[in-house]
């Protein structure tokens, strides 16, 4: 099929664009800049635009079959230095109104199966919602991306937990330092915060969109994962991985590499949640991949 992957520059969506080319699909990466140099998406066609100010008119979406949309807007996204308000009314423009937009226009140009890739906050512990105006305008994405569905346009939506791998020669902010620390190289205390969290792989989850596009039921919100893990037990991975003897311990105090803001149900608690298997079935992904996908960027980031 001819696909295009918004976001496609990025880690995720970069995962899934290079996972579908290799599957055979005509694929485009879309995003606001040309992908890094050294990385495989640079070396597949690319559509310029930002989906924010309303780039992907219809003409620009005419002629493909599907859409992975992998560029919704979260934290790492904020204008500088932002006041409550002005962060409030980002989240607004970029997810809420955005996101829909860019599904009508999909619609509009005769796509006809579109999957928006979500966060699984809403759906896996809707309680957060309230007061939380990042998740609540991931859900109002979620949910506006799929209103736009009609019998000739499936939408469907993957909302997926803490993602865990690399692309090959993209750098990464998160799993660099996790290395860099795992090594010894960072002076920062062996431990863990309390709580966590499921996690999953890229791998799995290219696999998730990949069969969302394939045989996912329009309209539907799929909640995909892979393993519960106490955010302890992940970073244990990471040590381990780079043969490092050091065992960590749990502490309730807020780590450098991954401080409270990150961890939106709040130090000690925990989104656990197993994936419904008849869903993974359906969309066709892997399990027990995340010890995996940490191996693999230890590889890749622990030059």
């Amino acid at each position: 099929m001819k696909a295009l992957v918004v976001g496609g520059t990025g880690a995720l969506g970069g995962h899934a664009a290079i996972y579908m080319h290799e599957k055979g699909h005509d694929v485009t990466i879309a995003a606001r800049n040309d992908a890094p140099q050294g990385t495989p998406m640079a070396d597949i066609p690319f559509l310029q635009g930002d989906y924010v100010a309303g780039d992907f008119t219809p003409d620009k979406l005419t002629g493909f079959d599907w859409i992975i949309f992998a560029a919704g807007n979260d934290p790492r996204h904020l204008p500088p230095e932002g006041k409550p308000e002005d962060i409030g009314e980002h989240f607004r423009k970029a997810n809420d109104e955005a996101v829909p937009a860019f599904t009508r226009a999909a619609r509009n140009a005769g796509v006809k199966r579109m999957v928006q890739l979500g966060s699984y906050y809403a759906q896996a512990a809707p309680q957060l919602v309230d007061g939380n105006r990042y998740i609540q305008s991931r859900l109002a994405a979620c949910a506006g991306a799929r209103a736009e569905a009609t019998a000739d346009f499936a939408v469907m939506s993957i909302n997926a937990p803490f993602m865990v791998g690399r692309v090959s020669g993209l750098p990464s902010m998160i799993f660099d330092p996790y290395v860099q620390w795992a090594q010894g190289k960072l002076p920062i205390p062996h431990f863990g915060p309390a709580g966590g969290s499921n996690f999953m792989s890229f791998r799995s989850l290219s696999e998730a969109l990949l069969g969302a596009l394939e045989n996912g039921e329009s309209g539907k919100a799929y909640l995909v994962g892979d393993q519960n893990l106490s955010f302890t037990e992940y970073f244990q991975m990471f040590f381990d991985a780079v043969g490092n003897d050091v065992k960590l311990e749990e502490r309730d105090d807020e780590h450098p590499l991954l401080p409270d803001i990150a961890i939106p149900q709040g130090r000690g608690n925990w989104v656990r949640y197993d994936a419904d298997e008849t869903e993974r079935a359906a969309l066709r992904y892997r399990k027990d991949d995340v010890l995996n996908a940490v191996r693999d960027a230890a590889e890749q980031f622990g030059g």
